[in-house]
């Protein structure tokens, strides 16, 4: 009876970890009955971004076991005195390491920072809007490189954008993100903050070998090595040296993928289904994008969408600042939201107040903006 219990109640915290992944399961499984299983399914899927995102997230999880970013991160925020630039510091840090380790694993990093800032500084106070700006950051910093964001790198791969036109496309509601951000983080108090010393040192050997590793898969990203060396190189490399990151690696998002290919594979091959979203994305791409992603999330709305527009600028745009708005709108909003209850478990409501005032005030202004300059 015991183990019985404990399957499911393994089953159960599965379920509810992985809700975005499932649903993708179920469209996959559900769109496979209307178009059944032929060869036609092996072209559904991008290999090279999953092993892209598979190679990332690998070194960033063995740079995680050795605390790299935790120490980096620490002597960052050691050099602020007060919780305006604290939360600052500790918000630009989740912004610039979503641009380079993309926004679920700077959160994953970052957010359990704030935490113990804020916590040892007995500033808990300004937790839920310093998580809820780390998110913003986490979603928005991500948008101007092609890894930065699991959608940006899908998409970059699929219309095979030049580097320096992503960059272009995504300067923009990236430096109004920037302003948005600066200027909510100033509201804070100025109040004194103290954080406690904590000696940690780096394993110098393993640090040289995983960013030099880290640099690989961004070449890789960037199409200056083909993706396969990454496939054998990676593996092996952590299968000697920390089979924890390897094993730690988020399979159930690249799952995701997996399914929402199949999904948006078959979505594409049904006639009425394929009418209406060109007729849709015909008139407005940036908008239809946006409203998509407060459903589906980002990432399968940039998978599906992908199947009937060449509109690609308009697209990334959409998809990537429909990141903020609801809590599915971004995978990473979840993992947020799962981070602050567990922390602060009878404060649920509020910080679902915080996050949706700031997130929508967010999408409004940059969804604005972009129509007034489009």
């Amino acid at each position: 009876m015991s183990f019985v219990k404990k399957a499911v109640s393994a089953l159960w915290r599965f379920i509810k970890g992985n809700p975005v992944m499932l649903a993708a399961f179920a469209a996959a499984a559900i769109t496979s009955f209307i178009v059944p299983p032929d060869k036609e399914y092996i072209k559904y899927f991008d290999f090279k971004t999953l092993t892209c995102l598979f190679c990332v997230l690998a070194i960033v999880g063995a740079l995680r076991n050795i605390r790299f970013f935790y120490i980096l991160a620490r002597r960052i925020v050691h050099v602020f005195k007060n919780a305006r630039l604290c939360t600052l510091a500790l918000v630009y840090i989740t912004f610039i390491g979503s641009m380079l380790i993309a926004n679920d694993m700077a959160l994953l990093t970052f957010l359990p920072l704030g935490y113990f800032v804020l916590s040892a500084a007995h500033k808990e106070k300004h937790m839920a809007f310093t998580f809820v700006m780390q998110n913003i950051a986490a979603n928005l910093g991500g948008m101007l490189t092609p890894f930065g964001n699991p959608q940006n790198l899908y998409l970059y791969t699929k219309f095979d954008i030049p580097t320096g036109e992503f960059m272009r496309i995504m300067a923009p509601p990236f430096a109004v993100a920037i302003g948005l951000i600066t200027v909510c983080c100033l509201f804070v108090k100025p109040e004194p903050m103290e954080i406690p010393d904590e000696p940690v040192r780096l394993p110098p050997a393993r640090t040289v070998i995983y960013l030099l590793a880290f640099a690989l898969s961004i070449i890789i990203v960037f199409r200056g090595i083909p993706y396969w060396v990454g496939l054998i190189v990676i593996p092996i490399l952590l299968l000697v040296m920390d089979r924890r990151a390897l094993a730690g690696v988020d399979y159930p998002l690249l799952l995701t993928f997996v399914f929402f290919f199949v999904f948006a594979g078959n979505m594409s091959r049904i006639p009425a289904v394929s009418r209406l979203f060109s007729s849709l994305l015909q008139k407005n791409t940036l908008i239809v994008s946006v409203l998509s992603c407060q459903v589906i999330s980002n990432v399968p709305s940039a998978i599906l969408l992908s199947q009937f527009t060449g509109d690609y600028p308009a697209l990334l745009v959409g998809v990537n600042i429909g990141g903020t708005g609801t809590l599915i709108a971004s995978l990473a909003s979840l993992i947020t939201f799962r981070e602050y209850c567990y922390h602060n478990p009878d404060k649920k409501l509020y910080y679902f107040g915080v996050f949706s005032a700031f997130n929508f005030g967010f999408l409004a202004v940059l969804v604005l903006f972009m129509l007034l300059i489009g």
